[in-house]
């Protein structure tokens, strides 16, 4: 039997892969459960991706996309008349207003990497990449606790359930920000 051209298989895969998180948590992923959800051939996804941590990095770096896009192409971030705790602010409620299961499969694959060593530098990209930008705006120290800052805010809203505050968080960001030399 001929060999099948699939060449969007792989993006398959991973799209897959985010599905089974979300449903069932990173312990329900397996390459199996992948296959099924896919609908690929089991051999399929152990070709693409010869382990689940392979499997996760794409996982990671394709949640990563969104989020950074949208950070990417915010005029505002880049207009210094506007404050800058003002555009993080309306960017993490534009995150949160997405809804949490989003949110919540970002997160967890991103804390995954607390045990998984090679999800680490995929996971640091997403704060690094949002510090650069915010860098612009501020120094380097600064975005990076701004970021922080974020972060610390998304997961207690998380891990809480209680409700994205806008106001508290727009405060805190700008007592940070305020805090910058020169400022």
């Amino acid at each position: 039997m001929a060999r099948r051209y699939d060449p969007e298989r792989r993006e398959r895969i991973i799209e897959a892969a985010i599905r089974v998180v979300a449903a069932r948590g990173i312990a329900g992923l397996s390459h199996r459960t992948v296959a099924a959800e896919a609908d690929v051939p089991l051999g399929s996804t152990t070709y693409h991706f010869a382990s689940l941590d392979e499997l996760l990095v794409a996982a990671l770096r394709r949640c990563n996309e969104n989020f950074a896009r949208t950070v990417r192409e915010s005029a505002y971030l880049r207009d210094p008349e506007v404050p800058l705790a003002d555009e993080l602010t309306r960017l993490l409620e534009e995150w949160f207003a997405g809804g949490r299961g989003p949110m919540e499969l970002e997160y967890e694959l991103y804390l995954a990497a607390l045990r998984r060593p090679a999800l680490r530098p995929v996971a640091a990209e997403w704060a690094d990449g949002l510090a650069e930008v915010v860098a612009r705006r501020t120094d380097d120290a600064t975005a990076r606790a701004l970021v922080a800052l974020l972060d610390g805010i998304s997961l207690q809203v998380l891990l809480t359930g209680g409700d994205f505050d806008a106001a508290y968080t727009r405060e805190m960001l700008s007592r940070v920000a305020a805090g910058a030399p020169g400022r």
